[in-house]
């Protein structure tokens, strides 16, 4: 009795509860719930931007699921980790950037997938992983703001995959690996000077730049600056995507009641423009609650950066919450005509595999940095 008395004075260890469990697994919650709720309204909005197939939805879902497998195990690691593997990474992807332009298979005029039989993935996806875990582990113990010689240094690093990757050709992609890049230097303290000036240099090129591309490229310049020139023909995809979105009003015309994706007169309306079926079918409304949680998601991103412990993470976070900005941006904006048509998916919405793998595995390591930074701090 008197042993049972003594038992019970003594302080009872506390159950653990959801924080803890979520922490121990590197998990963090209100990025999770943000990330799964725009997952969830793609696998809506595919079901009507696919023909009612329940087909696409299945695989893009299995895609889904494979996605947020590979951002819990990546979260597991600690970020240190991911700064010693970087430029293992980098140099293995631009190997692979290498064999595609050699070896890679070709699907409508781009030559941008390796097909070893069971596994056909496009490396220029892997890059946007290692592009900027590569950027921010080279800038972690340097002198920040970066000096002259630093910057020329990491543009080197920037520039040889996004050439590589130009070649394929995927501008888009090679776009967002080098801002993904562009974004470490710029959390690293580049001055607006250097900012400035390649701005003007990048304007000063342009006339060469132009030379460079391949005539579609050319083609969708001027289409973007005058749609209306060619409304059969090179300006039809932007033409159908801007009467889909006007057509939807505030409140839209009811799931499955979009008339430019079910009666195919919306291009590729599953994957670049199934923002536009979305607007058509919700409505404005329902389009800033996506845009809404697509900043939010952003928003928890660079709060994450903020708190990180040191160069590295900080640089990683801030990169990759801005690139993913820069996707959202450049999709919404070809879809809406602001933009040229680049053929950039809409995050987590459009019909996809290895993007959206990529992108929850990036997400993954934010959630390492947020996650490994509480268990250092308690």
């Amino acid at each position: 009795m008197i042993a049972d008395l003594l038992h019970s004075g003594r302080k009872r260890k506390p159950e653990p509860g959801i924080s803890d469990w979520l922490t121990a697994w590197h998990i963090d919650l209100p990025l999770l719930f943000l990330l799964v709720a725009v997952a969830s309204i793609g696998l809506v909005v595919q079901y009507s931007a696919s023909g009612h197939s329940m087909d696409a939805v299945w695989s893009q879902t299995q895609r889904i699921a494979l996605g947020l497998f590979a951002m819990f195990a990546v979260a597991q690691a600690p970020p240190d980790v991911y700064r010693a593997v970087a430029p293992w990474a980098y140099a293995l992807t631009c190997v692979l950037l290498v064999l595609v332009l050699v070896l890679g298979d070709t699907a409508k005029g781009a030559q941008r997938w390796l097909d070893f039989g069971v596994l056909r993935f496009q490396p220029s996806e892997l890059m946007k992983l290692a592009m900027p875990m590569t950027a921010a582990a080279f800038l972690h113990h340097r002198r920040l703001p970066p000096s002259l010689f630093t910057i020329g240094l990491t543009l080197i690093i920037i520039g040889l995959p996004a050439g590589l990757i130009i070649d394929q050709p995927d501008l888009g992609t090679a776009l967002l690996v080098l801002t993904s890049g562009g974004f470490a230097l710029f959390f690293a303290g580049l001055q607006w000077r250097w900012i400035l000036g390649s701005l003007g240099a990048a304007a000063a090129a342009a006339p060469l730049l132009w030379e460079r591309l391949h005539d579609y490229q050319r083609q969708r310049i001027l289409t973007l600056l005058d749609p209306e020139s060619d409304p059969l023909g090179t300006g039809y995809h932007i033409t159908q995507s801007k009467i889909a979105i006007g057509s939807g009003g505030i409140f839209g015309k009811g799931w499955m009641h979009g008339t430019q994706a079910n009666l195919d007169f919306l291009p590729e309306a599953h994957t670049d423009f199934i923002f536009a079926v979305f607007a058509e079918e919700m409505g404005l409304l329902s389009v800033l609650l996506l845009l809404t949680l697509y900043m939010a998601i952003v928003g928890r991103c660079l709060w994450i950066a903020l708190r990180a412990q040191d160069t590295f993470q900080r640089l990683l976070c801030g990169s990759l919450a801005l690139t993913f900005f820069i996707y959202v941006f450049i999709n919404v904006g070809m879809v809406i005509g602001l933009l040229p048509v680049v053929g950039v998916p809409l995050p987590l919405v459009s019909y996809g595999g290895t993007s959206a793998v990529s992108l929850l595995a990036c997400f993954g390591m934010m959630m390492s940095v947020h996650t490994h930074r509480k268990l250092l701090t308690k």
